[in-house]
């Protein structure tokens, strides 16, 4: 990335090119907290991946580079379904939807309202209400590598 390039520029570099391919730990944090930094507001997050592939450390990534208030208080919402941090760009919704059946499930937690409020949505296991999220959804794959424990490899699809 370049000096004089803006935030749509940063994005556009970390949503195509920039995206580590095979991350270790620490730079998959530092992409995460790189994205979160030039997120505009109004931002949907989808981010799909096996159990323990790195879903709910890559979300608390992106909030540190969005400013939550308490990064450390980012933990995966399976039980509590959503949460919602606190940050200068507003407040941030984090939607684990692993337990979800359907996207009537999903409108009865009052989505709509959540994300038409929400400074960033970033949601764990979309594709339990795939039907539901806008065209304009990031989504970022995670994947185990098989032949390295410790890396992930990592797609990103954006409309963007």
């Amino acid at each position: 990335m370049n000096i004089n390039d803006t935030p749509a520029d940063t994005l556009a570099g970390l949503l195509g090119r920039g995206a580590p391919r095979a991350p270790d730990r620490a730079s998959l944090e530092a992409w995460g907290q790189a994205l979160g930094a030039v997120l505009p507001r109004a931002s949907v997050i989808a981010l799909l991946g096996d159990l323990g592939v790195g879903k709910t450390t890559l979300v608390r990534a992106i909030c540190e580079g969005l400013g939550v208030f308490n990064p450390s208080a980012v933990t995966s919402p399976t039980f509590a379904l959503i949460q919602e941090y606190a940050s200068p760009l507003g407040r941030i919704v984090h939607a684990d939807l692993y337990r979800l059946r359907s996207g009537a499930e999903l409108e009865a937690l009052g989505w709509d309202e959540l994300v038409e409020s929400a400074a960033v949505v970033l949601v764990e296991w979309p594709e339990r209400v795939a039907d539901t999220l806008s065209p304009d959804t990031i989504t970022i794959e995670l994947r185990h590598d098989p032949d390295h424990a410790d890396r992930r490899s990592l797609s990103v699809r954006s409309a963007r």
